[in-house]
């Protein structure tokens, strides 16, 4: 993916953003030929699965909650939340969590090389409030647990081995993580709305079972230069570890959060912004910001989970908003890319890729119904720039 240095505006319909720490307004950009379309084109009607999507994408429905995912005896859990894509021989498997509290957990999709279900699993049992997450170089499925005092359990996605909570990467309320292969580290945010960003950096790479937890040190402004302070007591018991170190940057309800060519991007739900933190420079600058929407609509309300395309593109879902999916682009147009009719009860989560780039997967987290138990996940598939 090419690291954004300078995230200039393409804001569609007429609106006016943030990016890159600039306000750009007008002609200031060069807008895309229609308002508020992206490099994908218009959204078209709801299919039968209440999606709207751009023309040559379709979507299927790959799993209910407390129903049995098709062609296996497995029932899929309540209230799917952040997920992952992992390569399995010639197919892939699709790990989703599970946000209820208590039990949460993870469960697993088996495909085969066609994109046929194959099987479904438990990765992860006995848990609570499992909200987002990361996948690990390694490939393990590090599930978070969005509760005050959580922990960080690296599962198997092919559930073959039994999860493990790692201690050493902190006790908070947890929410994503985004594993650097180049600094061996993985950073972690918070959900809280004096949260912080974190880092965990493992005494071995590889090894998540004992390391340094640091905590993002920074002014109060939307952009600058930043450190990394060792966290004292990253047990957050009796002080938690957001108050622990003076002059820790505080984010505002920690979100989604992606690693990429130098760079992290996460979102914070509390101001609606995706930042991001370059890493080789160690700079950081909003991304995106729309309190400084001065005109027409924003293009992106509801920040959550994030993630990115071979193409370089990242993809935003919304918790709440009007149920889309947002993508990003390199050169910083901002569109919606699907949207969920009749469903503004729920959130979008748990967006990720196939290996080969080809098929999106994610969740409704609460479907039509409005309830844990509704949740529905899908697959969207189509040709998505590579």
């Amino acid at each position: 993916m090419e690291r954004r240095t300078l995230l200039r505006a393409a804001v569609l319909g007429g609106s006016s953003a943030v990016f890159g720490g600039t306000l750009w307004r007008g002609a200031a950009y060069a807008a895309p030929a229609q308002p508020g379309v992206g490099p994908y084109g218009a959204l078209g009607a709801a299919d039968a699965n209440g999606v709207r999507l751009p023309s040559g994408f379709t979507s299927r429905v790959i799993a209910r909650s407390g129903q049995t995912v098709t062609g296996t005896s497995y029932t899929w859990h309540n209230a799917p939340d952040g997920g992952a894509c992992y390569a399995d021989g010639s197919g892939w498997i699709y790990v989703s969590n599970s946000e209820i509290n208590p039990s949460g957990g993870a469960s697993a999709v088996k495909f085969s090389s066609a994109g046929a279900i194959t099987g479904a699993y438990r990765v992860l049992s006995g848990t609570r409030q499992n909200c987002a997450g990361g996948k690990t170089p390694w490939n393990t499925w590090l599930s978070c647990e969005e509760v005050s005092l959580g922990y960080v359990y690296e599962t198997d996605p092919w559930g073959v081995n039994a999860a493990v909570r790692r201690d050493a990467m902190g006790r908070f309320k947890h929410e994503a993580a985004a594993a650097d292969p180049v600094r061996k580290a993985v950073y972690l945010t918070e959900d809280e709305t004096n949260g912080c960003l974190y880092r965990f950096v493992p005494t071995t790479w590889g090894n998540l079972s004992a390391g340094t937890l640091q905590v993002m040190v920074a002014g109060t402004a939307t952009s600058g230069s930043f450190t990394w302070a060792n966290v004292p007591d990253p047990d957050g018991s009796p002080t938690t570890t957001r108050t622990q170190v003076s002059g820790s940057k505080k984010f505002n309800g920690g979100e989604g959060c992606h690693y990429a060519d130098d760079t992290v991007w996460f979102t914070t739900k509390g101001d609606n912004r995706v930042w991001q933190l370059n890493l080789a420079a160690n700079t950081y600058e909003l991304a995106y910001d729309d309190s400084l929407v001065t005109s027409g609509t924003a293009p992106l309300t509801g920040v959550d989970n994030i993630t990115g395309s071979p193409s370089g593109d990242l993809f935003v879902a919304e918790d709440g908003g009007n149920m889309e999916i947002c993508v990003i682009t390199p050169n910083d147009v901002i569109a919606p890319f699907l949207r969920i009719d009749g469903q503004s009860g729920s959130e979008i989560t748990g967006p990720a890729f196939s290996p080969d780039g080809t098929r999106l997967y994610f969740s409704s987290q609460r479907g039509t119904s409005g309830s844990s138990s509704g949740g529905i996940t899908y697959e969207v598939r189509g040709p998505f720039r590579s």
